[in-house]
């Protein structure tokens, strides 16, 4: 029986991974200028402000997959508590101005490079464990901060939660939910970009040889422990910078935005649009964002009806929307 080799790179990757190289000219970089395009001419299909808050809600999701397929679609790591680094940038984002009086932006790049290196920290014990158990101790992890939140009601308001003070830019403040969507659109792009870049650069193949065989990464001389480390303290920022948007875009966070089944919506989204494709992850994201919009006025079966689509999404595009369908595409392609 033919045996399917593992993804080594063929020299030792030693560069960080958030080196920065541009995307090559060709398949990626189309696909870039097409997602651009797609935002820019969504709003045409708005009709109201209600219409824009769904789209902002999919952007701020569609971030926090992006980095969380980098973790689990192409190293292969599972998290459970991917909410918990959500939360902590939103209410970062909200306590820092309010408590020590940093401007909006600064508190929110603070926050991220905090939960990033919080991030890598607790990584270095935690993805020494595998499948369920690799699971668990990030459904642990996950669990304290939103304990932590629940209960330091001096400090974060408690289950109350917390209002968050507006962005000011130059003195002028960002209210509008038209001028929000121009900046998470923005947010998604740059998201997009700098993971296509990864993707498609030595530390991308680390990555993806991670996922195949750690031992066989290993001997390539790829540093497991240091790669897993920092793949995991990169999806944190994603979701903690994501965290810091919605907090400004909404004014208000709760406990509830570090909840276990928040952390499961993530993991759905990326697993419903294809794990190991970004542009997956921004369908799932879109999808199940969307979907309970689409069935609020049947609120009784909502539940039953977003369920449905979720199994018969996953019986007949097993690998995702994404890839499954780029599939069928290319075998199509390739008949005489």
């Amino acid at each position: 029986m033919a045996t399917t080799e593992p993804v080594v790179p063929d020299r030792a990757v030693t560069e960080p991974l958030t080196a920065f190289r541009p995307l090559p000219v060709g398949v990626p970089l189309a696909r870039l200028a097409v997602l651009c395009l797609v935002l820019a001419l969504a709003p045409l299909a708005f009709s109201n402000a209600f219409h824009y808050d769904v789209a902002v809600k999919i952007a701020v999701n569609a971030i926090v997959c992006v980095g969380l397929n980098l973790l689990v679609g192409y190293a292969g790591q599972i998290s459970l508590g991917h909410a918990a680094f959500f939360a902590l940038g939103a209410y970062g984002t909200a306590l820092l101005p309010l408590r020590l009086g940093l401007p909006a932006i600064p508190a929110a790049l603070l926050t991220a490079a905090v939960v990033g290196v919080f991030a890598a920290l607790v990584a270095l014990p935690i993805l020494k464990l595998k499948g369920h158990y690799l699971a668990m101790a990030t459904l642990g992890l996950g669990s304290i901060i939103s304990i932590v939140l629940n209960r330091e009601i001096g400090l974060t308001g408690g289950p109350d939660g917390l209002t968050v003070p507006a962005l000011v830019i130059g003195g002028v403040k960002v209210r509008a939910i038209e001028t929000w969507y121009v900046v998470v659109a923005v947010g998604v792009v740059v998201a997009v970009y700098l993971a296509e870049n990864l993707i498609h650069s030595p530390s991308g193949r680390a990555l993806r040889a991670l996922h195949s065989s750690e031992i066989a990464a290993s001997t390539s001389g790829i540093d497991v422990a240091r790669g897993k480390a920092r793949v995991f303290a990169l999806s944190a920022v994603y979701a903690s910078l994501a965290g810091s948007l919605f907090a400004w875009a909404e004014r208000f966070v709760t406990p509830a935005d570090a909840s276990f089944l928040h952390s499961v919506e993530f993991l759905t989204m990326i697993v419903l649009g294809g794990l190991g494709s970004t542009y997956g992850a921004l369908v799932g994201a879109g999808l199940l964002t969307a979907l309970p919009q689409v069935f609020a006025g049947v609120a009784e079966y909502k539940n039953i009806a977003i369920g449905l689509v979720l199994i018969l999404t996953m019986v007949f595009l097993p690998r995702g929307i994404v890839p499954t369908l780029t599939g069928l595409a290319a075998r199509g392609r390739r008949r005489p």
